[in-house]
């Protein structure tokens, strides 16, 4: 087991280093200049060359992608040029309120799909396992964007049931798990949990399906255990790979959220990616990606950590 997990942790160096890579040059091609955000485009040449200067742009591409890299390592991710803030400190506010938002949305999305998917497994070819199968069909293939202003208009606009923006009564400063504070959680989560749900609802409905086919489950059966016991042992061999597949949606939430945060006006970092991206804020944009890129492979590395807990057999085969 020693071993397994020191293995996962060296192929999570290299994909962490290229990850810092993907971050830098990706942002570097854009097309743009980042210098527009602070320096009109008539401005004097002397003035353009401290500017790049003082952000470290006049510098070799390589060299540049080294000290930046050298300072995030340090915890140092440079300035917003558009607002002048340390990047780290706007970006840590905004991976917080996001945190809030993937975190409740995920943990919906894996109970109901889990809890769908169990029940229509067992009852395939039932209404109840049409209704489920609808449902994950709708949950994958509803757009985000459009989901989330369809509840908008519903239950803030008609109904007046739950605020349409922001994070709380306050903007985006301070979060607490109040219930002023969670009535501006109930839609955006609602809208960024359907996918998860519906990947999630088919995942384990097939993997239920199949397992009760299995020889073990026909031998348990024929030794007179009771549902209950034979849910057990279904529910422990199918946990690795819906929790392979839980992990990996939890990421996606966690960057693949500009829509919804948009859409609500939720202060998490899809909401400043997509203010960076409009405001070509180089340092904001670099490090926003790297954080979210990052949170994907620690995330997939706990995954890979927590699989063999529940089947000790990934860990001897691997």
């Amino acid at each position: 087991m020693l071993a397994y997990i020191l293995k996962r942790l060296l192929y999570a160096i290299p994909i962490a280093l290229s990850v810092t890579a993907f971050s830098f040059i990706l942002v570097y091609l854009a097309p743009g200049d980042p210098l527009n955000a602070i320096a009109p485009s008539d401005a004097p040449a002397e003035v353009i060359a401290s500017l790049k200067a003082a952000y470290g742009l006049d510098k070799p591409v390589p060299v540049q992608y080294g000290l930046w890299l050298w300072r995030a390592l340090h915890g140092d991710l440079g300035a917003s040029i558009a607002s002048g803030r340390p990047v780290v400190t706007e970006v840590l506010s905004a991976v917080s309120n996001t945190l809030v938002l993937a975190g409740v949305a995920g943990l919906l999305g894996v109970v109901l799909g889990c809890a769908l998917g169990a029940v229509a497994g067992y009852r395939q070819g039932s209404w109840v396992d049409r209704v489920a199968s609808a449902l994950s069909v709708v949950g994958v293939s509803v757009p985000h964007y459009w989901l989330g202003l369809v509840l908008t208009i519903i239950f803030s606009v008609w109904l007046s049931w739950f605020p349409a923006m922001g994070a709380g009564p306050g903007g985006s400063a301070g979060w607490l798990w109040d219930y002023a504070h969670m009535r501006h959680l109930v839609l955006p989560a609602i809208t960024l949990s359907v996918i998860p749900m519906g990947i999630i609802t088919r995942t384990v409905r097939a993997l239920v399906g199949d397992m009760l086919g299995q020889d073990f489950v026909i031998a348990l059966r024929a030794r007179g255990l009771n549902s209950r016991a034979i849910f057990r042992h279904v529910a422990k061999n199918t946990a690795p790979t819906v929790l392979a597949v839980a992990g990996l949606q939890i990421g996606y939430l966690m960057g693949g959220s500009i829509l919804v945060e948009t859409v609500f006006a939720w202060p998490g970092t899809g909401f400043l990616l997509n203010t960076a991206i409009f405001q070509r804020d180089m340092p904001l944009l670099q490090g926003t990606i790297l954080v979210l890129c990052m949170f994907f492979v620690v995330l997939n590395l706990a995954v890979d950590i927590i699989q063999p807990l529940l089947d000790p057999r990934m860990g001897r085969n691997s």
